[in-house]
């Protein structure tokens, strides 16, 4: 998927909103990288790991019947990392300092989720990129095999002389 400016330019305008952000990014729920605002972060393995991380807590939800997953947030030693569902077919990771106000982090997220996810859900679909097959090789046809009666083993036959 392309990077589109819309989606780059609304995580541009959610970071200046919670400065302890230090990176968004929006990825489809496959891993693959929609548009980033990562520093220091390498954002294809970012949205890898989300991913991976997103089926994870999917199953969980469902085992636990918490219904349909709307976010995950992971906090460790110097930070959070917080995970939105952003339309029918893309996330929003965000990367926050240890400091940040979780609820802001909450508030946030979720709304810049679902205006990413009305951008992301009105792209035109991208035709899928099939390599060229290389030309099969004429196939034969079976011929039926023909059988000629047999005689029975056990017949006498006459001869004439």
């Amino acid at each position: 998927m392309a990077v589109e400016p819309p989606i780059l330019d609304e995580l541009h305008r959610l970071r200046a909103r919670v400065p302890q952000l230090t990176g968004a990014l929006a990825a489809g729920v496959d891993g693959l990288v929609i548009a980033h605002d990562t520093p220091g972060v390498e954002p294809e393995g970012l949205a890898a790991l989300t991913a991976a991380a997103l089926g994870v807590a999917v199953r969980v939800t469902d085992a636990t019947g918490r219904g349909d997953l709307r976010e995950l947030l992971v906090r460790g030693a110097r930070g959070y990392v917080a995970t939105y569902a952003a339309g029918r077919t893309a996330v929003l990771t965000l990367l926050a300092e240890d400091r940040v106000n979780v609820g802001r982090l909450h508030l946030e997220g979720r709304r810049a989720g679902a205006r990413i996810g009305e951008l992301v859900d009105n792209l035109p679909p991208v035709p899928p990129t099939v390599p060229p097959q290389p030309a099969a090789a004429p196939t034969r046809q079976r011929q039926p095999v023909r059988r000629t009666p047999r005689t029975p083993t056990n017949t006498p036959t006459t001869t004439e002389s």
